[in-house]
C-alpha cells in the first residue's frame, strides 16, 4: 500500500465532485445494492466499520453509494470458506465465472489486507486463500484458474486438464500474484502461520517454473491448444507460441487478460516477477531461514530486471524512451497497453519503478494517447481497453488504475467523474463498456473491478495531504 504515491493532493479531488450532468439527478436516492446481511458470503466487522467511516466522509452521495456497493463485493458474493487437511481453506470466485483465478482472487482480497491485522476472522480467511493458492500451484503451476471441486472438469483443452483445473493458460502474473498475497499478508500481520511445508514447495515450484520459462535450457514443455475460432484464445504453432530468443526474460504464453501473447516476453509480467521474487527472497531469508534459496531468488530477479532494461526500453518516434508491452528477444517490440493488471500503466503500483521515473512517465503518456491501439475516447469516457473485449472498449479497471498511479488531483477527479458516468445505473464496475454508450457493457458481476475501485477510494480517503471530503 505504501507503494502508491498520492503526494500532490493539495486541492479537492474527485470525492467532492458536484454531480455530473449525465449522472443521477440531485434528488436521486441511493439504496444499497449489497445482498441482505443473511445472504452475504463473508462478513468482517473491520470491513463494515471501514465502509461506515469512509462513506461518512464522502460528500458526493453517488460516489459514497458506489463505494458501499463495490468495496465489500468480494466478501459479499465470492468467498467460500472451509477447511482442508486441518487448515483454513478459502475459495474466491471471480463473480459470474465460478472459478478461482490466482490473479483475480489476490487482487480481490488485497484491499482488505490492512484490516486483517485487527480482524481475526478476516485473517483466517486470507490464510485460507494462501493455503488454497499453494495447493493449486502444486496441482499445476501452469494453470491460471481452478475449480472448487478437486474432481471437477474444466475446459476441454489439449493437453487435457487435470481434475480441479478450470483453465491451463500459462501466465507469469498468476504465480506473481500468489507470491504477492503471501508477502503482503506477512508484512501486514506479522503472521507466518500459512507458510508451511506445502507453501514452501509451492514457492520453490514457482522458481523452477520461472527458470524453465527463460528457455535457456531448451524448449518449454508447455503447450496449449483450444478448439476455437477466437484467435486470441490459444498460441499459434500447435500451442507453442511465436518464436523467441532466450535473453533472460520469462516467457508468458498468455496476458493477464487471458489472451495469448504475440511477442511472448510480456514486459509488465516480467517486471512483476522481479518485484515478487525479491519479496519471496525476503520471506525465505526471514521466515524459512533458507539463505541459499533466498539468494537464488534474488539472482533470478536481478537477471530478469537487467533483461527488461536491455530489451524492453525502446525508442518511440513520438514519446521517446518508453517501456514496450511485449518483446521477443530478436529486437521486435509491441507498442500497446492492455487494461488488465499487470500492465504498463500499473508499473508503479507493482513497485518496479516509482511514478516519477522518466521512462514510466513517457510510457504513461503513450498509454493514454491514440498511439496506443487500445486507448479509446468517447462521449462518456476515455481510457484503456483490451483486445479481449474488442477494438473499441474501455475497462473500469483501466480507469481505476490510472487514478491509483496518478499524483495529479485533477486527473484523479476526472477518473472518478468518468466512473460515475459509466456504471450504467448498476452501482457496480464492469469489465468493459462502450465509451459512447456505457449501457453496452460486459460482465455485470466482476468482483476484481469492484474491489479495486473500493481500494482507490480507501487510498484517497487516507491520502496525505488529506483529500478534502
Amino acid at each position: 500500500m505504501d507503494r502508491r504515491d498520492f503526494i500532490g493532493f493539495a486541492t479537492a479531488a474527485g470525492l467532492t465532485l458536484i454531480m455530473e450532468k449525465n449522472a443521477f439527478p440531485a434528488t436521486q436516492t441511493f439504496e444499497s445494492h449489497r445482498p441482505a446481511i443473511g445472504d452475504r458470503k463473508f462478513v468482517s466487522t473491520a470491513v463494515e466499520q471501514q465502509i461506515a467511516a469512509v462513506k461518512s466522509r464522502i460528500k458526493d452521495p453517488e460516489l459514497a453509494w458506489l463505494f458501499e456497493n463495490c468495496y465489500p463485493n468480494t466478501l459479499d458474493t465470492t468467498v467460500f470458506t472451509g477447511t482442508r487437511d486441518g487448515k483454513p481453506d478459502s475459495f474466491v470466485i471471480t463473480g459470474d465465472i465460478d472459478a478461482l483465478w490466482l490473479r483475480d482472487s489476490t487482487a480481490q482480497v488485497t484491499p482488505y489486507l490492512p484490516l486483517a491485522k485487527t480482524d481475526e476472522k478476516l485473517r483466517v480467511m486470507i490464510r485460507g486463500l494462501i493455503h488454497r493458492h499453494a495447493f493449486s500451484i502444486l496441482l499445476d503451476p501452469y494453470a491460471n484458474a481452478f475449480l472448487k471441486d478437486p474432481n471437477g472438469k474444466g475446459w476441454d483443452d489439449l493437453p487435457k486438464n487435470k481434475p480441479g483445473v478450470h483453465e491451463r493458460k500459462w501466465e507469469v502474473d498468476s504465480l506473481c500474484y500468489a507470491m504477492r498475497l503471501s508477502y503482503q499478508y506477512w508484512k501486514t500481520t506479522g503472521d507466518a502461520t500459512p507458510f508451511d511445508a506445502e507453501w514452501e514447495e509451492a514457492m520453490r515450484t514457482i522458481y523452477r517454473t520461472f527458470r524453465t520459462e527463460q528457455l535457456k535450457d531448451g524448449p518449454s514443455p508447455y503447450r496449449f491448444i483450444r478448439r476455437t475460432t477466437d484467435m486470441f484464445d490459444a498460441p499459434p504453432f500447435q500451442g507453442e507460441g511465436y518464436p523467441v530468443k532466450p535473453c533472460g526474460l520469462l516467457r508468458s504464453a498468455f496476458r493477464p487478460s487471458d489472451d495469448s501473447t504475440i511477442l511472448p516476453f510480456l514486459i509488465p509480467s516480467n517486471m512483476f516477477a522481479v518485484v515478487e521474487l525479491r519479496h519471496l527472497a525476503e520471506m525465505f531469508q526471514a521466515v524459512v531461514k533458507d539463505a541459499k534459496f533466498a539468494a537464488e531468488c534474488r539472482s533470478l530477479a536481478t537477471e530478469v530486471e537487467q533483461a527488461v532494461i536491455r530489451h524492453a526500453v525502446v525508442d518511440h518516434p513520438k514519446f521517446g524512451r518508453i517501456f514496450a508491452y511485449e518483446v521477443d528477444g530478436f529486437g521486435n517490440a509491441m507498442f500497446m497497453d492492455d487494461a488488465n493488471v499487470p500492465n504498463l500503466m500499473s508499473i508503479p503500483y507493482l513497485g518496479f519503478v516509482p511514478v516519477t521515473n522518466s521512462i514510466y512517465q513517457n510510457t504513461r503518456r503513450f498509454v493514454l494517447s491514440d498511439s496506443n491501439p487500445y486507448f479509446a475516447k468517447g462521449n462518456a469516457a476515455e481510457g484503456v481497453g483490451s483486445p479481449h473485449t474488442g477494438k473499441r472498449s474501455i475497462w473500469h479497471i483501466g480507469i481505476t488504475m490510472r487514478a491509483l498511479t496518478s499524483t495529479n488531483s485533477a486527473e484523479i477527479a476526472n477518473c472518478l467523474a468518468m466512473i460515475k458516468r459509466t456504471h450504467a445505473g448498476t452501482g457496480f464496475m464492469h469489465e468493459s463498456f462502450n465509451p459512447d454508450d456505457p449501457v453496452k457493457f460486459t460482465r455485470k458481476w466482476f468482483a476484481w473491478a469492484n474491489t479495486l475501485f473500493g481500494e482507490l477510494i480507501v487510498k484517497l480517503d487516507g491520502a496525505n495531504p488529506r483529500v478534502p471530503m
